[in-house]
C-alpha cells in the first residue's frame, strides 16, 4: 500500500506535467491576425552594383545559316549538238548521258553530257543563246574567243568566228578528248568542191591581171606611169629631207669659226678695256684707248659677219624649199596625169573586161563557200557551253539524272565562297555599314572572323529555287533590313555549311577600360541630366552628375563630371529590395 506522501508527490508531477502541455500547445497556436503580421515583409532597402573598369565593345547579333553564296540556277542556252532544243537531228530526245555532280567546277571543265556531246562551263556574262557559225559576231564571239585563249588555245578576240577561232575550237575539244561540231561527209565534200572553185577563180583573176598588164596598147603609158611615181618620190624625198636638216656640216663648221673669232674680240677688248683702267697717270692713254677702240670694232665686225653668214644661209634654204615645192607639185601632177591615162585605157581595153569578169567570179565562188561554211561547218551549238559569270564555282544541287530528257534546268550552282544572310531591326541596321569586323559563332561554341558584306537590297540573294505558284522566297519581317556576311576564312568551313550560326557584328568599341554601370543604374533628372545615385553608407546615397557614353551587353560607359565624386569599386543603386 503506497504511502500519502507518495500519492500527493504523484498528484503534483501529473499537474504539472499537464500545465507544461497546455504552455507548449498554446505557443504553438497563433491566431489568423498573428499570422498575417508574421508575414509582413521586412523594411526596403537599397540594391546596389559595384562600379567596373573595363573596355566595352558594343555588337548587333545577326541569326542565319552557313551555306556557300550567290546561287545561280544553271539551264542550257539550246540544243546540244545538231537538232531543235528538245531532239537531236535524228529525232532523239536530247537525253542526259552523264548527269552534273555536286562540287567544284572549274574553267574549261566538263558540266555534264548530253547523247555523248560534252557541255562545257567557261567564265563570261553574256549568256549561250545561238548557234556560232563561221562569219557570227557579236560580244557572245569575242567571249568565247576570251575563253580559248585563257585555255592556251591562242584565238583572236576580233568578236568573229572565222577560221583561226574555228580551229582554235576544234583543238580545244580534241584535248578534252571530244570532236567540234563537223560538217557531215556530203557537206564536206560539197565545201571541198567550192573551195577549188575559189582557187580556180583566183588563178583566172590573177592570169587575166596579168594580160592586162602586159597589153602592149599599154606598154608606154605603164612606163609613163612608173617614171612619174619614181620622179614624184625622189621630189617627196628632197623636200623632206631639207625640211628636216637646218645646217650642212660645212655651215656648222663655219659658223663655229665665226663665233671663235667672236670669242677671240672679245678677250682682245676685254685685256685692253683692263689696261686702260689701270694705266698710270704717266702712261700714254691715248694710245691705250685706241687700242680698246679697235678691240671693238674687231668684235662689231664679227657678230656682224655671223649675223650676215646666217642671213644668207637661211634665204637660200628658203629659195631650196620653193624649189623644191614647186619640183614636188610638177611630179605630182605628171603622175596623176599618168595615172588617169593609164586607168582610162584600162578601162576601154577588151582584156579590162575579162578582168572585170574574172573578178566577179571569184566573189561569187567566195560567196557560196561562205554560205556552205556557215550552214555546215565547223559550229559550236548553243547548248554546249554554260557561261558562269565567276569560276572557280561550285554545283551545290543537281536537277537532273542519267537518262532524264534536258527539258529546264539542270543544276544550281554557288559561288566557292561562303556566305551568312540574316536580318536586324532598322536602328540596328543604322549602325551597320559594308566592311565592319564580325566573329561567326557556331552551336558547339567555335568561331571565325566575318565581315559585313552588304546591308539592304543589296543583301537579298536569290536562292536559285523555282518556288511553286504561291510561293514566294522568304523576306525579312516588316521591319527588319537584310544582311549579307562573309566569313574571311575558309579553313574549316566546309562542314558547317547548312549549320544555324550566331554572328556579332561590332558597331563600338571604347579605346581603353573605361568606368561602367550597368543601364539600369543611370537615370536621368528633372533638369535632363543624367545621374547615378551612389551609396555612402548603408541605406544613404548622394547624387552624382555623369556624362555617358558607349553602351554594350547591358552596361554603360560614365564619366563622373567631377572625377573625384566617383571611382572604380564605389556601389551604384540600381533598384530597391
Amino acid at each position: 500500500m503506497k504511502s500519502p506522501k507518495r500519492i500527493l508527490a504523484l498528484v503534483v508531477g501529473g499537474v504539472l506535467l499537464i500545465a507544461g502541455g497546455g504552455w507548449l500547445v498554446g505557443n504553438q497556436l497563433r491566431s489568423p491576425a498573428d499570422e498575417a503580421a508574421s508575414r509582413k515583409p521586412p523594411p526596403p532597402s537599397l540594391i546596389t552594383v559595384a562600379v567596373e573598369r573595363k573596355k566595352l565593345t558594343s555588337t548587333v547579333a545577326v541569326s542565319g545559316t552557313l551555306a556557300y553564296g550567290s546561287p545561280l540556277p544553271v539551264t542550257l542556252g539550246g540544243v546540244v549538238g545538231t537538232g531543235t532544243a528538245s531532239t537531236s537531228a535524228a529525232g532523239e530526245a536530247q537525253r542526259v548521258t552523264r548527269a552534273p555532280r555536286v562540287g567544284r567546277v572549274r574553267e574549261g571543265s566538263v558540266m555534264m553530257e548530253v547523247n555523248g556531246r560534252p557541255v562545257f562551263t567557261l567564265r563570261g556574262k553574256v549568256p549561250m543563246h545561238r548557234t556560232i557559225t563561221l562569219g557570227t559576231s557579236g560580244a557572245d564571239v569575242r567571249q568565247l574567243q576570251r575563253a580559248l585563249r585563257r585555255l592556251g588555245f591562242g584565238s583572236p578576240t576580233s568578236g568573229t568566228f572565222d577560221q583561226a577561232t574555228a580551229t582554235a575550237l576544234k583543238n580545244w575539244y580534241a584535248k578534252r578528248g571530244y570532236k567540234a561540231q563537223e560538217p557531215s561527209l556530203d557537206a564536206q565534200r560539197s565545201i571541198d568542191d567550192l573551195r577549188r572553185s575559189v582557187r580556180i577563180a583566183e588563178e583566172t583573176l590573177l592570169s587575166e591581171k596579168k594580160a592586162l598588164d602586159e597589153g602592149r596598147d599599154l606598154y608606154l603609158l605603164k612606163i609613163k606611169y612608173d617614171n612619174a611615181r619614181r620622179d614624184l618620190e625622189l621630189a617627196q624625198k628632197a623636200l623632206q629631207r631639207t625640211r628636216s636638216t637646218n645646217e650642212t656640216p660645212e655651215d656648222r663648221e663655219k659658223i663655229g669659226t665665226m663665233q671663235a673669232a667672236i670669242r677671240t674680240a672679245e678677250e682682245s677688248l676685254h685685256e685692253a678695256e683692263q689696261a686702260l683702267a689701270a694705266a698710270k697717270p704717266e702712261d700714254d692713254k691715248r694710245l691705250l684707248q685706241l687700242k680698246v677702240d679697235n678691240a671693238r670694232q674687231s668684235l662689231d665686225e664679227a657678230n656682224a659677219a655671223l649675223v650676215n653668214y646666217s642671213e644668207q644661209q637661211t634665204l637660200t634654204r628658203d629659195k631650196l624649199l620653193e624649189e623644191q615645192r614647186k619640183a614636188l607639185r610638177t611630179a605630182d601632177e605628171a603622175f596623176l596625169a599618168a595615172e588617169r591615162d593609164l586607168r582610162n585605157a584600162r578601162r576601154l581595153s577588151p582584156q579590162r573586161l575579162k578582168v572585170s569578169n574574172a573578178q566577179q567570179s571569184l566573189a561569187d565562188a567566195r560567196r557560196l563557200l561562205g554560205e556552205q561554211l556557215k550552214t555546215h561547218g565547223i559550229s559550236l551549238p548553243p547548248g554546249e557551253i554554260v557561261f558562269l559569270p565567276t569560276l572557280p564555282a561550285r554545283i551545290d544541287k543537281v536537277e537532273v539524272k542519267a537518262g532524264a530528257v534536258v527539258e529546264s534546268k539542270v543544276a544550281t550552282v554557288t559561288s566557292s565562297s561562303f556566305a551568312i544572310t540574316g536580318s536586324v531591326d532598322v536602328a540596328e541596321a543604322k549602325l551597320l555599314k559594308v566592311g565592319l569586323s564580325a566573329t561567326m559563332e557556331t552551336g558547339d561554341g567555335r568561331t571565325f572572323p566575318a565581315k559585313v558584306t552588304a546591308i539592304g537590297a543589296r543583301a537579298r540573294i536569290d536562292s536559285g529555287e523555282d518556288k511553286p505558284k504561291g510561293e514566294q522566297n522568304e523576306e525579312p519581317a516588316i521591319g527588319a533590313e537584310p544582311v549579307l556576311l562573309t566569313p574571311t576564312t575558309t579553313k574549316g568551313l566546309r562542314a558547317l555549311v547548312g549549320t544555324p550560326v550566331t554572328v556579332r557584328i561590332s558597331v563600338g568599341e571604347t579605346d581603353e577600360p573605361v568606368l561602367t554601370v550597368p543601364v539600369a543604374a543611370v537615370v536621368t533628372s528633372a533638369d535632363g541630366k543624367p545621374r547615378v545615385q551612389v551609396e555612402t553608407s548603408t541605406d544613404k546615397t548622394k547624387e552624382v552628375e555623369v556624362r555617358t557614353g558607349l553602351t554594350a551587353d547591358g552596361d554603360v560607359e560614365i564619366t563622373p563630371v567631377n572625377s573625384a565624386d566617383l571611382k572604380e569599386g564605389d556601389r551604384v543603386v540600381v533598384g530597391n529590395a
